[in-house]
């Protein structure tokens, strides 16, 4: 039992009573888990991944209990009906301005993506924009305008008298001033750029709709950032006697994630809203990643997911919400390869690319954990130590694109200086003068430039890190790939 709070928690935890109180209340008249079984973020940014009825086909084979898309693609939303899974769409966030100023762009973006597949497909969600508040590209054309644009795709709604589809948008944790990790949670508050003039109207709208603020929570960030000071079994649900107790609350905690969901909570509740119900947009665990990335494999993953079904099957809520219901979506259906950035950003899935099962699953959490086949060992959960080289991948050497790679090349030399001088003709590293050992030289000179300041060995699915010497028989000074540490 957690020890009683200290005397500075006090006022915060009155304040938080008080939300908890209208949270409980808010709940007992219409907040809904959802079907049984954790739902699927489908995303399709990768070649030749299955089509969408077999897509569905895989989803039953997990268990799955609701879907998630970034888009309203048709022929998706076609191979959804009668499923009765609740299905969440998308507006892109680029549309948003559109939307915003003008209620008739609303209603026809409703008539064109929502009204040919409805009810026939079950549209529970429809979600205006996608982290809009962490591009702050779009932070004086978009920023402003997501309010605007939700109020009128809700009155488009009301005038078809469509009351079952609840509008939202997905937000990342860095909507909060201390990103993803605000410890204690009781510190927590929204970023003081959007609080007033962006959070704030959101919450009046979600709250006066009965909606939900959706909100992408990824434990593994926070660990592989954190690892020293965060142990990686309360990452994954298997904490064990870890705890953490909040000094501003006395609210004890057993899993990353419940903190990161309760500063959410905080926040809301500091800005007049702690009614609010929450929803878990995206979270998982990559089941692979770069040798400069840490944590990210089968092993990991399948420890988070499983465990994270098992618990949510349960509906226990967070230390502040105990109990409370909560839409969760996993990311996602597959790996998807064309996804830029490091390596963890293509290997989220719960299958392979050709339909394979990454792992076995059951999203409903009935089956009991001890049931599952055993895991292949993690090898990567401490820091990789020894060189690392980002040369041309084996797959795009296989399959040689000769205008990808040229420009490919074409941006990797016209980067920094004097990256590709080495490879011109006459050079030292010109031979073998084939166009896999130039593109692999240029973008390792690249990397090794420009890493530290957030360039990835990725290059359009072309490249790939490697601790295998590339260099071969060709060891001098003069010539050879020099990796990184």
């Amino acid at each position: 039992m957690a020890a009683a709070p200290p005397p500075r928690a006090l006022p915060i935890l009155l304040l938080l009573l008080c939300a908890a109180f209208s949270f409980h209340v808010a709940a007992a008249h219409g907040a809904s888990g959802g079907a049984h079984g954790l739902g699927v973020n489908y995303g399709r940014v990768a070649d030749d991944i299955p089509s969408p009825r077999r897509s569905v086909e895989l989803l039953r084979a997990a268990g799955a209990g609701s879907v998630k898309i970034y888009d309203a693609n048709p022929g998706v939303l076609r191979a959804l009906a009668g499923t009765r899974w609740p299905v969440s769409i998308m507006v892109p966030n680029e549309i948003i301005p559109d939307i915003a100023a003008s209620p008739a762009a609303a209603d026809r973006w409703v008539a064109d993506n929502l009204v040919p597949y409805y009810p026939a497909t079950r549209v529970k969600f429809l979600l205006v924009g996608n982290e809009i508040l962490s591009d702050y590209s779009i932070a004086n054309s978009t920023w402003p305008r997501l309010v605007p644009a939700m109020e009128n795709i809700h009155l488009s709604l009301r005038k078809r008298g469509i009351s079952s589809v609840k509008i939202g948008t997905t937000l990342a944790m860095d909507s909060l001033a201390d990103g993803a990790f605000p410890r204690p949670p009781s510190d927590a508050a929204f970023r003081p750029d959007i609080a007033g003039s962006v959070v704030r109207p959101l919450l009046h709208f979600l709250n006066g709709t009965n909606s939900y603020y959706f909100v992408d929570a990824y434990p593994y960030f926070v660990w592989a950032g954190s690892n020293l000071t965060v142990q990686l079994d309360y990452a994954l649900f298997q904490g064990g006697h870890t705890r953490y107790v909040d000094p501003g609350t006395g609210l004890t905690y057993t899993n990353l994630l419940d903190e990161m969901l309760d500063a959410v909570a905080i926040a809301m509740a500091k800005l007049g809203y702690g009614g609010v119900k929450l929803a878990v947009a995206e979270t998982g665990w990559p089941n692979g990643c770069d040798y400069d990335q840490i944590g990210g494999n089968v092993h990991n993953a399948a420890i988070y997911n499983r465990n994270l079904a098992a618990r949510m099957a349960k509906n226990p809520g967070t230390p502040l919400r105990p109990g409370a219901k909560m839409p969760v979506f996993v990311f996602s259906l597959y790996n998807e390869d064309l996804k830029g950035g490091p390596g963890t950003e293509r290997h989220w899935g719960l299958y392979y690319a050709n339909g394979t099962a990454v792992y076995e699953i059951d999203l409903t959490g009935r089956r009991p954990l001890r049931s599952y086949p055993p895991l292949p060992a993690p090898e990567n959960n401490t820091p990789y130590k020894g060189p690392i080289w980002c040369v041309m991948s084996a797959a795009a050497s296989k399959k040689l694109n000769e205008t990808a790679v040229g420009n490919a090349l074409s941006y990797a030399c016209g980067q920094g200086n004097g990256t590709c001088d080495a490879i011109q003709p006459g050079k030292k590293c010109y031979l073998p003068n084939t166009t896999v050992a130039h593109a692999s030289y240029a973008f390792n000179s690249y990397w090794q430039q420009f890493r530290k300041i957030g360039a990835t060995c990725y290059f359009n699915n072309l490249a790939e890190q490697t601790i295998k010497d590339p260099n071969g028989s060709r060891k001098n000074v003069e010539s050879e790939l020099l990796p990184v540490y």
